[in-house]
């Protein structure tokens, strides 16, 4: 027990550590007088109906992004490594660009006049490779300033110019794809290329229709487009795609490349075209047929002033180069500007063999036996007698051909539309009946089997009964008779009776002989009509076979291509094909028949054609119901054969052989002809005295029957005396 009496004091706890020290209180600072009050949290409302509806909707809308953002950005990734791909896919596919220079399938055919110079090209040209380097720089400015003036910045693809072109076309009524194009040069070479599918001619039908394939405009065909640039632009450096594009670009007259066009045009290398030159060539990019200079020049050169204004913007030319350029139209060559002997040139592609004409795959050149200074005189006579001697408005046609006594062919008309190409050829393809240009074949037959020019044939009525068809009763063409009278006289007044009546004494299948051994291959007509060229035949082969009169009676096969070799090659693939054949008639029958037939212009129905101081020998020709109007003739140097007529048989109004034909002949004969010394016919004139001894020592076969020979005698020795020989 304590002392305090027994309580216990409370028990605590030793204090280990010291007492800190309190800090005093601070007091809180007074607020500003003019800080505001917290506002007291407002109490969560409850949504109503259209605030979920609302919440729900906006997260939604940011469900749906965020999904299409997952999913965009992983979709752009694929097609961006797919478009990578298919554009890494055709640049690998691409081959050298010396192999994509020349992309034509067929080969080109280049013709050759009788000296050697072009005149007509047939197929595609491709005149050689040219680089966007080596080509005239005036050229290149222009294609750039024409077609893609932004061509050196892009990528392949021109999004402005896309848009463009879009805008452009729905502006005027036409789809977003249709008209306008907004295409890079190097879109155009891609086309040119045909996205890299080669021609195959068993796939397609025509080239025509494969290139037709290569330019269709739809979505999928431009989606591949734009790849296949943009895999140009990486394989190849813009120099390379220009020189693609200014090799295969088609650039109309069957050119492909600017060099081809140069050539063509202008005959002079692309490398050396001068600006007014490039302007023309840089124009036809836009629409190659229709701005070609040899279609219609004064078009030409509208668009190429359009062209010049372009590189004048873009600084390729000054002001006044642009104004002189302007000033000078280039002019075409000679050979271009002429664009003559298309019917001629069509002519030797039919005759040649195929494989080395319609249908080749090489370039070959072809050199022909064409004259042009006589073929420009040939267009020329035509022109002149439809403008000066023809109606108005007149359907009539005519066509001329003009050739060597050996068939060489110097010149040949088709038809009044002298810059035609392809179109029907009515100096070799229509067959038509010949009339009386037929009986120079019955008068050769006659002197061939004894007969002399001065012998008499009786021109009186005559009545032949043919088996199963009745009376044949032929008539002169002014319905009159005039006796017994010299075969001369018969033919020169192209008088029918004679005609029929020496036929029928000599043997139809004699005159038919002597008509095909010159060359007549149509099909001949049975009956007596036969003498008065009932049959039908060709321009060319009447020519034909007036030039084998004129060489002395051998027959000849009328020919144009005097040899043909590849481009480049010294010796030729092929000769002519063509020329002299076989005898028909004696060189005496035949010069006394070139007598008969001079006399025909000297006092019978062809002194129309009269020439100055030239002997001529020729005959007329008009068919039943002046269907068809013939006139062959022939000087020492040349053989020239006329036709007129319509296409459908509609019968001529006052036309003969010895008109309108008469004087296409002698118009072009005198333009032929100019100023050159006359050279004599090779023919015989017949001696009244010598011929009557003749016929009287000869045998009677060589007498016309039916004929007394005191009379024929004293007939002779009268013709003669008249006629002051």
């Amino acid at each position: 027990m304590t002392a305090d009496g027994g309580k216990r004091p409370p028990l605590v706890a030793d204090r280990r550590y010291p007492e800190t020290k309190r800090e005093p209180e601070r007091k809180p600072k007074a607020k500003k007088a003019n800080a505001q009050k917290r506002k007291p949290a407002k109490p969560t409302r409850r949504r109503g109906p259209l605030g979920l509806v609302w919440a729900l909707f906006g997260w939604l809308v940011r469900l749906v992004v965020r999904l299409l953002w997952g999913i965009g950005w992983r979709i752009g990734a694929v097609c961006g490594l797919g478009i990578a791909a298919a554009v890494l896919f055709f640049a690998a596919t691409l081959p050298p660009i010396t192999d994509l220079v020349d992309g034509r399938a067929r080969g080109s055919v280049t013709l050759l006049d009788r000296y050697g110079s072009p005149f007509a090209w047939r197929g595609e040209q491709f005149g050689g490779m040219i680089t966007a380097a080596t080509v005239s720089p005036h050229l290149h400015n222009a294609v750039i300033a024409t077609e893609d003036r932004r061509f050196y910045r892009h990528f392949g693809l021109s999004p402005r110019g896309i848009a463009s072109a879009i805008r452009i076309n729905l502006s005027e009524g036409r789809g977003p794809l249709s008209g306008h194009g907004g295409s890079t040069i190097t879109q155009q070479a891609a086309k040119l290329l045909c996205l890299g599918v080669p021609y195959d001619p068993s796939e397609w039908e025509s080239e025509s229709a494969y290139e037709a394939d290569c330019r269709r405009s739809t979505l999928m065909r431009k989606g591949k487009e734009a790849l296949y640039s943009m895999a140009m632009e990486l394989k190849y450096s813009k120099e390379d795609i220009l020189t693609i594009y200014l090799n295969r670009a088609y650039l109309g007259a069957g050119t492909r490349g600017f060099e081809a066009a140069a050539q063509r045009y202008f005959g002079i290398s692309a490398a050396q075209v001068t600006p007014s030159q490039a302007a023309i060539l840089a124009g036809l990019l836009k629409a190659p047929t229709t701005y070609a200079p040899t279609n219609n020049l004064q078009r030409s050169w509208d668009r190429a002033n359009v062209v010049l204004g372009l590189m004048e913007r873009e600084g390729y030319l000054t002001e006044e180069e642009a104004a002189f350029a302007r000033a000078n139209p280039a002019p075409l060559s000679e050979a271009a500007e002429e664009s003559s002997g298309g019917y001629f040139a069509d002519w030797v592609m039919s005759e040649g063999p195929e494989f080395f004409t319609r249908n080749t795959t090489e370039d070959v050149i072809i050199r022909t036996t064409l004259d042009a200074e006589i073929q420009t005189a040939a267009e020329e006579a035509l022109t002149w007698v439809f403008e000066n001697r023809v109606s108005e408005g007149s359907g009539a046609e005519a066509a001329i051909v003009v050739m060597s006594a050996d068939g060489a062919v110097r010149a040949m008309v088709g038809g009044r539309n002298l810059a035609a190409s392809g179109l029907f050829n009515r100096a070799t393809q229509a067959s038509r009946q010949t009339g009386s240009s037929f009986k120079p074949f019955v008068y050769g037959a006659a002197l061939e089997l004894g007969y002399s020019p001065l012998d008499l044939v009786d021109d009186s009525e005559l009545t032949i009964q043919i088996p199963g068809s009745g009376p044949y009763t032929p008539r002169n063409y002014d319905n009159a008779f005039k006796g017994p009278i010299t075969l001369t006289q018969a033919m020169a007044e192209s008088r029918n009776i004679p005609a029929v009546r020496l036929t029928e004494e000599l043997g139809r299948d004699n005159v038919r002989i002597i008509a095909e051994g010159f060359g007549i291959t149509s099909d001949l007509a049975d009956g007596p009509a036969l003498a008065l060229g009932a049959s039908e035949s060709t321009l060319i082969e009447m020519t034909g076979a007036y030039a084998g009169i004129l060489n002395g009676g051998s027959s000849v096969t009328p020919y144009g291509l005097v040899d043909l070799r590849l481009q480049g090659d010294a010796t030729p693939m092929m000769d002519a094909r063509g020329g002299i054949g076989e005898r028909v008639i004696q060189e005496r029958t035949a010069r006394q028949l070139v007598w008969m037939m001079n006399q025909v212009s000297e006092i019978g129905t062809a002194q129309r054609a009269k020439i100055p101081g030239w002997d001529i020998a020729a005959k007329t020709g008009t068919t039943q119901g002046a269907r068809d109007a013939w006139f062959i003739g022939f000087t020492a140097n040349y053989v020239t054969g006329v036709w007129m007529g319509y296409d459908d048989n509609t019968p001529l109004t006052g036309v003969t052989g010895s008109g309108l034909p008469a004087e296409i002949w002698r118009e072009t004969m005198v333009n032929v002809l100019g100023e050159s010394d006359p050279i004599p016919l090779p023919m015989e004139e017949p001696n009244a005295i010598n011929e009557t001894l003749r016929g009287l020592q000869g045998p009677e076969a060589s007498r016309p029957s039916g004929q007394d020979e005191d009379t024929n005698i004293l007939i002779n020795l009268l013709n003669s005396l008249l006629s002051g020989r």
